[in-house]
Formats: C-alpha cells, sequence, structure tokens
C-alpha cells in the first residue's frame, strides 16, 4: 500500500509540473526525473571524490553551476540511496537548507535546495551506499588477472543519481570536470579526457568540454594499462587482456574514418576504448571518449567486432544527438543502429551488410511476436510512465528503428538521405530531442509536404503504432540463401565436412538460428562434433547455440551452458537463455539454482531482470 501511494504521490507531482509549464511549449517533461529545468538548471559540474575499496563507497563534493532562470529559492536534483551530508552555496560556501521527498521505486527521492535568486553554484557534500545501482565492486578475484580490485559505473537509464546528485534526465546537458582519488596501485578513467599510465600520487583530474546528459557520466578504477591504436584511438584493459584486445580492435581507427565519412566530423577529440571484466552488464556502453566494452567481444579473429561500430555510431547519435526523454530512446538506438550497419558495409562490404540485415529483420520479428503485435511496447515511440525506464532499452528501439530508417533510405534514395542525416546530426549537435521535433525535422527537411513520399515512408505508423507496418522493406542474403539449401539437404547427406561451407560468425549463427525445429539430440551431437559449437566459438555463436541446446534437450551443453552463465553478466544475453530454460518446470529448477551461483557477479541490472524471468 506504502509504494502505491508513493507512485501516485510521484505521478501527482508531474501533473502538477505539467500544469505549471502548459504555457511553455518548447518545455519537455521528463517523467524519470524530479528536476524542473525550465525553473532551475544545472550547467557545469565540478566533482571532487574519493574512491574507497575498503568500504565500498564513494565520498565527496559536486559543485553545481546553475542558471536560476525563474529567479526562484529552490533547485531540484535527483538522487537515489546517496548519503546527503551538508549543502553550501557559492565559493564562500554559505550552508543552506535541503531536504529530501518520499523514495519511488526506480526513480529514488527528489533532493530540495533551498537557493537565493543570485545563486549560480550550489555544493552537494555526500557519500554513495551500497545500494548504488550504477556501481559495481569488484574483488581481485572477479577480474581477469585476479590481482587487484575494480570498481565501474553505469548509469544508464536512471541510475548516475545513484552515485553523483545530479539533475538526472537525458534532456539536460552539462559540461564537467573531475578530480578523483584512488588507492595508489589503480588508475581512474571516466568519460571525459583521459590519462594514458599511472601516476604516483593516485590522483587524477579529468575535463568534459562537450555538454553531456547524467547518464553519459562514467567512470572506472582498477589495474589497467592503455595501448595505441592510432594517433586518436586506443585500448585499456588489464594487462592480461591488453595485447589481445590491441589486436582484436585493430579496425578502430578505420571505422572512425569510415563513420566520418558517411557522418562529418568525429567532435569528441580521442576516441578509446575499455574492456571491462565479465559483470558488466551490456555489450558495449557509449561513454564519450571512452566506450566500455564486455571482454566477450575478443574473440580472437576479430568477428564480433561489429559491436565497436554501434558503440562508435553513438558519437553521432546518443551522445551528440540525444532522447530528450527515455520514452524516446529509439532516437539513439535506431538511428546508432542504422549507423553502426553503414559503418559496418564500409569495413566489412556488401556481403556482411546483406547478412547483418537478414539477424536484425529476424530479431523484429522474433522480439514483436515476443511482445505481442499490439503490444503498445512495440511501437518506437514508448510509454514508460511509472515503469523503470530501463524496460525501454529492449531489441525494439534497435531494431525496428533500423527498419524504419531503412525505409526512409529506400524511398528518397541514399544520395538524399546520407546528407539528410548527416545534417540532422549538424543542427542538432550537443542537443537533447524528442521524437516531436524528429517529425517536425524530417517533415520540413525532407518529405516537405510531398504527400506521395509520406504515403510511401508511413511515418506515423511506423512511430506511433505497434507492431511492423507493412512497407517495411524485404531483406535477402545470397550467403544465406545457399545456408539454407544446406539446411533441406544435411540431414539426408550428413554434417561432415560442412564447417568449410559455413564459416563466418554471421553464417554460423543463421545457420544455427534456422535448425529444424524437430531436431533430434543425435543430429545435434553430430553438428556439435562438426563445428565444436559447444567448446568453441565466439560469444554470439555460443549463446545462439546454447538457445538450440537447451530448447531441444542436448544435455551435453548443459556444464558449458553453466559456465557461460556464470561467466557473463550481459544482461540481454542471459536473459536469452534463462527465458528458455524456464519454459519447462525441469529447466526452471536448473535456471535457479544457476541463478544462485551466478548472482554474486552479476550487475545489479542484471539481477532485477532475471529475477523478474524466475518470478
Amino acid at each position: 500500500m506504502k509504494k502505491i501511494t508513493l507512485v501516485a504521490l510521484f505521478l501527482a507531482a508531474l501533473a502538477c509540473q505539467k500544469k505549471e509549464q502548459t504555457e511553455k511549449k518548447t518545455a519537455v517533461i521528463d517523467e524519470h526525473s524530479y528536476s524542473k529545468p525550465d525553473l532551475a538548471v544545472v550547467k557545469h559540474l565540478d566533482l571532487d571524490i574519493k574512491v574507497d575499496f575498503n568500504t565500498q563507497t564513494i565520498t565527496g563534493k559536486a559543485s553545481w553551476q546553475i542558471d536560476n532562470i525563474n529567479k526562484g529559492n529552490e533547485i531540484i536534483f535527483d538522487e537515489n540511496t546517496l548519503n546527503i551530508t551538508k549543502v553550501t552555496l557559492g565559493d564562500e560556501e554559505k550552508e543552506t537548507k535541503f531536504k529530501l521527498g518520499p523514495d519511488v521505486e526506480f526513480h529514488g527521492k527528489p533532493l530540495h535546495i533551498t537557493i537565493e535568486p543570485n545563486t549560480t553554484k550550489v555544493n552537494i557534500y555526500y557519500s554513495t551506499t551500497k545500494d548504488a545501482v550504477a556501481l559495481q565492486w569488484l574483488t581481485p578475484e572477479q577480474t581477469a588477472d585476479k590481482k587487484k580490485p575494480f570498481l565501474f559505473s553505469q548509469g544508464e537509464s536512471v541510475w548516475s543519481r545513484t552515485w553523483i546528485p545530479c539533475q538526472d534526465s537525458p534532456g539536460i546537458r552539462f559540461t564537467y570536470n573531475a578530480k578523483v582519488t584512488v588507492p595508489k596501485d589503480l588508475i581512474a578513467l571516466m568519460s571525459a579526457v583521459n590519462p594514458q599510465k599511472k601516476n604516483d600520487t593516485g590522483v587524477y583530474t579529468f575535463k568534459q568540454d562537450k555538454a553531456i546528459p547524467s547518464y553519459l557520466m562514467a567512470i572506472a578504477v582498477g589495474d589497467l594499462e592503455f595501448q595505441s591504436i592510432d594517433k586518436r584511438t586506443g585500448v585499456y584493459a588489464e594487462p592480461s587482456l591488453l595485447k589481445k584486445a590491441a589486436w582484436e580492435f585493430a579496425e578502430l581507427g578505420n571505422m572512425v574514418g569510415a563513420a566520418e565519412k558517411l557522418y562529418g566530423p568525429y567532435r569528441w577529440g580521442r576516441y578509446d576504448v575499455l574492456v571491462l571484466p565479465p559483470s558488466f552488464p551490456y555489450g558495449g556502453m557509449e561513454n564519450p571518449n571512452l566506450t566500455f566494452l564486455t571482454p566477450g567481444v575478443i574473440a580472437g579473429d576479430r568477428s564480433l567486432t561489429s559491436l565497436l561500430a554501434h558503440e562508435l555510431g553513438h558519437s553521432w547519435s546518443g551522445n551528440l544527438v540525444t532522447n530528450a526523454t527515455w520514452d524516446d530512446i529509439w532516437l539513439n538506438e535506431g538511428f546508432t543502429t542504422y549507423v553502426e550497419h553503414r559503418i559496418g558495409e564500409a569495413i566489412f562490404g556488401k556481403k556482411e551488410f546483406e547478412m547483418q540485415n537478414v539477424i536484425t529483420n529476424k530479431e523484429l520479428t522474433d522480439n514483436v511476436a515476443e511482445y505481442g503485435k499490439e503490444n503498445p511496447d512495440t511501437r518506437l515511440k514508448v510509454s514508460l510512465t511509472g515503469r523503470n525506464p530501463d524496460d525501454g532499452i529492449s531489441q525494439i528501439p534497435y531494431v525496428k528503428g533500423y527498419a524504419f530508417l531503412r525505409v526512409i533510405e529506400n524511398a528518397v534514395g541514399r544520395d538524399k538521405f546520407d546528407p539528410f542525416i548527416k545534417n540532422y546530426f549538424d543542427s542538432h549537435a550537443f542537443q537533447s530531442i524528442t521524437t516531436e521535433d524528429f517529425v517536425k525535422y524530417i517533415n520540413e527537411n525532407l518529405i516537405k509536404d510531398d504527400k506521395a513520399l509520406a504515403d510511401k515512408i508511413k511515418l506515423d505508423e511506423w512511430i506511433y503504432k505497434p507492431g511492423i507496418p507493412s512497407n517495411i522493406l524485404p531483406v535477402s542474403s545470397p550467403d544465406f540463401d545457399a545456408i539454407d539449401k544446406i539446411q533441406k539437404t544435411w540431414r539426408e547427406k550428413g554434417v561432415t565436412g560442412l564447417n568449410k561451407e559455413i564459416t563466418t560468425t554471421a553464417e554460423k549463427q543463421h545457420f544455427i538460428d534456422h535448425l529444424p525445429a524437430d531436431i533430434t539430440v543425435k543430429e545435434m551431437e553430430a553438428i556439435d562434433k562438426e563445428f565444436h559449437f559447444t567448446k568453441g566459438g565466439n560469444f554470439i555463436i555460443k549463446r545462439q547455440w546454447f538457445v538450440q541446446a537447451i530448447e531441444h534437450q542436448y544435455k551435453a551443453a548443459n556444464p558449458a551452458i553453466e559456465q557461460f552463465l556464470i561467466g557473463t553478466s550481459r544482461t540481454g544475453s542471459v536473459m536469452m537463455l534463462y527465458k528458455e530454460m524456464v519454459k519447462t518446470p525441469e529447466g526452471k529448477v536448473w535456471a535457479k539454482q544457476i541463478f544462485e551461483k551466478a548472482k554474486s557477479g552479476y550487475h545489479a541490472t542484471t539481477i532485477q531482470a532475471v529475477e523478474g524471468i524466475l518470478k
């Protein structure tokens, strides 16, 4: 009853906020932030913090330069599980009053701070707690080298407020400087200009002079080394992984160049990547200047580096032009999936591009089937009011957004669409926009009252209606067609020699994903003997194979499945396997047993997701 009441209070407060702003047509209401940026908004952060591995806390001061637009006596921040000890105003540090509102699930509490009409600086003294969802503290045993502890953050979607008091909305952007004190045998890195070597003091300073939203605030602390790839790209990793990672990401500089040819200059200075321990919950996170990556990308054959193209693409779509609310997340992920595929085409060729189109289309149809074609969460513009905004980070905004942009590209041709996208990035650079802003922009700059073109694109149907519109482009791949022919004959001919015909990651994934529904355990065993999917294979191949193994009771793979689920915290991937396991009573028992072993190494958001499946 208490939770319901608090949620009601939160929604009522937002309703009042909307009412206050009805006359301000340009104001954007973020349902997942308590802040009222039209009244008082942050502009710059000076962060001074100490990282303590003994207590697993961050302690320090967040000094915010603000614009008190309304010349009022209050500014509101978001916080969740923080310990706020003191708030002062200005350089003279005049102590002021603050109070916390009620705690609402997923949202935390509003932090009301009393200010003066001429206030330009607010200093918040605080420490984090062990309940900070954004922070994962790892013991040495949980790292690759197993020698030193490790810390990393994951702010998307609303979790930055669990390690920094902030106006935690993607629609609010700010620059920042930071001073971070860590143990002297470790190095600190952030989503900013980074050091490339450890120093003797354990004190590191950072500068991010490009305005970013709070979810892109990021920190990592560990025993890390750096190796350059070219003059503006490089990789950070634990010492035992560094050479492997640098070899794996050798195309990184070429990817940046390919993206620039398509969409204009890379505006962030350096583009480096950080390989994190396995408990990182995503494939990658596009933190500015420093993409965080799962170690699962290191396949030993550069077969999974297309993930890098996606995170790099966010340097234009997401970091440069950002969704203003989490209801608009397709603007980040759909555009970035499109950019990823275009970079991939430029680097890896048309054949790979065609194969990836087929794979992406299958992901779309599978996800819509899982949700149900009338489910409102299959719209591009979703409604996450009163929900965990992480619910919006499904595959739908990625793959449906990509399919939609391909429809537009096909309708006008690349010779028009490529300049349109480049101009879209340029005209909205370092801004956060809504879906409606995009609709207005495309109508004014591409469709231009051309009814025939509008009818061909079906913009409203793609964005505001569930399911898959009828004008989705057909996809095809001659390489996959050849595998489909093999799929029809291998049962008669046997599988010997197939590993010489089906060689690339995309080809193997397509073969696995389209195995016969009535495949037998004996046939699974023969395929495994031919391809070594259970013991070999990269992360993606293992994941897809294990889904089939669970479905078809190929129990020889069970030890490897358990090892896989314990060894990674990549949320979307582990969810695929757990979802398959719980379809049978026996599988559900097994899933719970594995989860009990694995969850100590999982990220908090992964734990939440898996618990939802098991319940």
